[in-house]
């Protein structure tokens, strides 16, 4: 981090704790719980690690195991595991700048913890067993994840038997288990529902297909199902989640009240803020010190145009920040209310997270063109940043024109939906 300059908006932000929603433990010491505060500070302080670790994870298309356990020391895959199981049980606010906190050092670290984390977060969605069967016997358990129903199913005693392919699952080299979008099917085979079966990884095969030009380390490879068996309680129906009605008997964890898909669409912007962060800390750092080519300036700092490109690219970091945290405070609130949040707040959380996405790669985009073709060099972080970044913008549902759509018509009362996802 620069110290020649002060303090964005963005970063006075990023260290000022919101107050707590969450829940009380009933099995282990409120001192025993880090605070917010102590989360980022443990992700920031493997900043050194994982960093140094970033070329290598993006060289093997999956992130360093010394990153993984270093990661899972720290507590890190714990932010939304149920207190009942050693799990910290935080907000969306910390998941947030957790995992912006490791963004800053690697962003497609950041993508596979923030995935595994939100996975983990769905368990505590589930029934009662499934999250015995995943967490009772392993809290350090971490869970990947694809929603996309790609798969076939057969009604069978007790449950399903499944199989299918899911391609894209961050962090398939690390997981324990998987969420799998499946066709919920009747005795007679007619699909009367659509689910998300919660699948042993020592259940699945594993196909290598994670050749991209960016978030290269994310390893979201394909995995494969064949006939396996799914019992009944680890079947969660999609359409009652949506709408907020959770398998899950424990009301009263907070955290497990938060909406489905606003959470699902925001937690996957966490590491572009870390990573807009450290794409202008970089960018600063070096500005004293580097001419630019063909001017008389002799140090980027003296130019008005570079000036000028500094504080637009600033400006729109500090803007993701702000629609970030909002959205987040419309989750974590509605959520400590006991209130389930209304189309129209939904869609905006929609609207916030693509205009995050969008806000941090212009910044990038502007940030490469001020420090100049250097940018570019296989040795500088920045062309890193930028390639996972804009691979990570990408996805879908974190799509702004799709989200700005979908709040558009929210706004007018159009009711043409083009989409169950809000």
């Amino acid at each position: 981090m620069t110290t020649t300059t002060a303090p964005s908006a963005a970063q006075e932000l990023a260290t000022t704790e919101t107050p707590s929603t969450e829940s009380p433990s009933t099995e282990s010491p409120a001192a025993e719980i880090p605070s917010a505060t102590e989360l980022v500070a443990r992700a920031r302080e493997l900043r050194p690690l994982l960093s140094a670790n970033a070329a290598q994870g993006e060289k093997d298309r999956r992130v360093v195991e010394e990153s993984i356990t270093a990661l899972t020391d720290a507590g890190l895959f714990r932010i939304s595991v149920p207190r009942r199981y050693g799990g910290y049980e935080t907000s969306m606010r910390t998941m947030l700048d957790v995992s912006a906190a490791v963004g800053e050092a690697d962003g497609g670290t950041a993508w596979v913890l923030t995935l595994t984390n939100v996975c983990n977060w769905l368990i505590g969605l589930m029934s009662e067993q499934a999250q015995e069967d995943v967490f009772g016997a392993d809290p350090d358990a971490k869970v990947s994840g694809v929603l996309a129903p790609t798969a076939e199913t057969r009604k069978v005693e007790g449950g399903y038997r499944v199989s299918g392919k899911w391609y894209y699952n961050s962090g398939s080299y690390h997981c324990t288990w998987a969420v799998m979008g499946i066709p919920i099917t009747d005795a007679d085979g007619n699909v009367v529902d659509q689910g998300c079966a919660l699948i042993p990884r020592s259940d699945m095969g594993f196909e290598d297909t994670w050749f991209v030009a960016g978030m290269r380390s994310s390893g979201s490879n394909c995995l494969i199902a064949d006939d396996v068996f799914v019992p009944d309680h680890r079947v969660l129906s999609v359409p009652p989640a949506i709408g907020g009605q959770y398998a899950t008997p424990f009301t009263d964890e907070v955290l497990y009240r938060s909406a489905l898909i606003p959470v699902l669409a925001l937690v996957l912007v966490g590491p572009q803020l870390g990573m807009g962060r450290a794409a202008l800390d970089f960018v600063i750092e070096k500005a004293p010190k580097k001419p630019i080519s063909y001017t008389f300036f002799t140090s980027q700092k003296e130019s008005t145009a570079f000036q000028l490109q500094i504080a637009e690219a600033a400006r729109l970091i500090d803007t993701a920040h702000l629609h970030a945290y909002r959205a987040a405070a419309d989750i974590d609130e509605a959520a400590a209310r006991g209130d389930y949040p209304d189309y129209l707040t939904r869609a905006r959380v929609r609207s916030d997270t693509g205009y995050v996405a969008e806000c941090i790669t212009r910044a990038i985009d502007i940030l490469l063109s001020a420090h100049g073709a250097g940018s570019f060099a296989e040795m500088s972080p920045l062309q890193r940043i930028w390639r996972d970044s804009a691979t990570a913008a990408r996805h879908a549902i974190v799509s702004p024109a799709v989200s700005y759509e979908i709040y558009g018509k929210a706004l007018l009362g159009v009711d043409e939906p083009i989409t169950p996802m809000v």
